[in-house]
């Protein structure tokens, strides 16, 4: 039984106002609150249990290390990894992201059979988020490819196998868009690729919180989420990589724990995962990590995704039958997110800032602007939108409540 109102009371902040008014919460895909298990643990770790893990033969030490271990063995079974080396603790999708980009392009140009000054080649969509194109720009000796799209916000399959040449190395996608809510066939992309010879990298950071993700299935080389989009703290963050592609690349940073030895001549890295994570880690921000995923994973992710798919149509219909807000993205197979703009009673669009100002003063919490994907809003043709994204916690009144809210603010207009 998915209990929306028992849900509700393990987030304090959802009852509490703003502006003398109901927090109606709808800006989930920014960052999600947290269950009271979350900061809970965080706490009784900070007081209790905190030390340095992995360095000390002491008891706090050991206790710790324990801790943060066990939350690495929570995320790969929460992603379906088939072993722990394979999990990589960052601070982020867009470090996770970075990661695989910096020690990629690093091993492709020590090692690629490629002509002088020819570039490798990186195919990403049109629909990417900013730390999935400037991650790869970052870099020297490669050029960006893009899968072009459907003005409603569907890839180009066909155009995207036409993209592969002797030159691609990787694949960078985003599993869904942050502001279409496009659920993009990531497993019929990643088959191409492979059949190709080339391996994929999914962002996967507004597809963790919303339904099941297997990393064996999707038979991905690499995936990447962060603790905050799905009810965990902020500032920590997830790389999936398989074990044969890890090994392969260069550490990302240099310091403490990501080595074997060191002395002045050499230095040998340490055995995976800890190759890639170098200095002390947020040991606390992983036991939270690993609460949240627990959290979700007894809710259920598919009664989660039930909860949100019915919820999104619900705000879908009714913002249609309101008129006068153009919604951008597809329209089935749509993620729990709606980037719309809203016209006044004379026909003009209303700027998503004032928009989002002005529902605002009425308590509704929305995001507004370009998302992190300016390239996106290039191809549509617009400055921005405004975005309303729905979490595990909302409700059709919430849904009623941006409605009514959007209502008021035509008024004004």
């Amino acid at each position: 039984m998915y209990d929306i109102n028992k849900i509700r009371e393990d987030f304090p902040i959802l009852s509490r106002e703003v502006y003398k008014r109901p927090l109606v919460y709808l800006d989930n895909g920014a960052t999600t609150q947290k269950p009271r298990c979350v900061v809970d643990a965080m706490t009784e770790e900070y007081y209790n249990v905190n030390a340095n893990v992995h360095r000390g033969v002491h008891f706090l030490s050991q206790q710790a290390t324990e801790l943060h271990e066990q939350s690495r063995e929570t995320v790969r079974s929460f992603l379906h990894a088939r072993s722990t080396s394979e999990i990589v603790f960052t601070r982020g999708t867009t470090e996770s992201i970075n990661l695989v980009a910096s020690c990629f392009a690093r091993w492709i140009n020590e090692t690629a059979n490629l002509a002088a000054g020819e570039p490798f080649e990186v195919i990403v969509s049109q629909m990417e988020h900013h730390s999935n194109i400037v991650s790869w720009q970052l870099q020297s000796g490669l050029k960006l490819r893009v899968i072009p799209m459907s003005d409603d916000g569907i890839l180009d399959l066909e155009a995207y196998e036409r993209l592969f040449n002797d030159r691609t190395r990787i694949v960078s996608i985003a599993h869904v868009s942050n502001v279409l809510g496009t659920v993009n066939p990531v497993k019929e992309m990643i088959r191409i690729a492979h059949r190709h010879g080339v391996p994929v990298l999914v962002d996967g950071a507004q597809s963790t919180p919303h339904f099941a993700v297997d990393v064996q299935d999707l038979d991905c080389d690499f995936f990447a989420f962060s603790g905050h989009k799905i009810y965990g703290p902020t500032g920590i963050g997830v790389l999936y990589g398989k074990e044969e592609w890890l090994d392969r690349l260069p550490p990302y940073m240099g310091g403490g724990e990501m080595i074997k030895n060191v002395s002045f001549e050499k230095t040998t890295f340490n055995e995976l995962p800890f190759k890639f994570e170098a200095g002390t880690p947020d040991y606390v921000a992983t036991t939270g990590l690993a609460r949240a995923l627990d959290y979700v994973t007894n809710l259920g992710m598919d009664n989660i995704l039930a909860h949100e798919t019915e919820l999104t149509r619900y705000a879908i219909d009714q913002m249609k039958a309101m008129g006068g807000i153009r919604i951008f993205g597809p329209e089935d197979n749509h993620d729990a997110v709606i980037s719309f703009e809203v016209s006044s009673a004379t026909g003009e669009v209303i700027h998503h800032l004032d928009l989002g100002t002005l529902l605002d003063r009425l308590g509704i919490a929305i995001r507004t602007g370009h998302h992190c994907a300016e390239p996106l809003m290039h191809r549509l043709g617009i400055q921005g939108t405004a975005r309303a994204s729905f979490g595990l916690y909302n409700t059709k009144e919430e849904v009623d409540a941006l409605c009514n809210a959007i209502g008021r603010v035509r008024q004004m207009f």
